[in-house]
């Protein structure tokens, strides 16, 4: 059973690697756990480290794409195309297990 996101806003950073089927996939996937599960509470930043590979640089990225949660703590890293809704919804804190 799925937790509810209450008011909690979430920051999260998706790190793609321009118009790959891996990075559309995952950014239609975590688009949607977002309207479903955070809508109103959630702020997703969408980073293509083909046009910013500074930021990648900087982020220490090894494998994308990859979703990082940054708000609320703990810091929380997923990779892979956001499919597996149940892993996602963990990294998330939004899965009572």
């Amino acid at each position: 059973m799925a937790k509810k996101a209450d008011d909690k806003q979430y920051k999260l950073r998706l790190f793609v690697t321009g118009a790959s089927p891996n990075s559309l996939r995952a950014i239609a996937n975590i688009k949607v756990i977002c309207e479903q599960h955070l809508a109103g509470n959630y702020d997703l930043e969408i980073i293509d480290v083909h046009q910013q590979p500074l930021i990648a640089e900087k982020e220490q990225l090894i494998a994308l794409p990859l979703l990082m949660k940054l708000q609320p703590l703990p810091v929380k890293r997923l990779i892979g195309d956001m499919s597996d809704n149940n892993k996602v919804m963990t990294g998330l804190g939004l899965r009572i297990e």
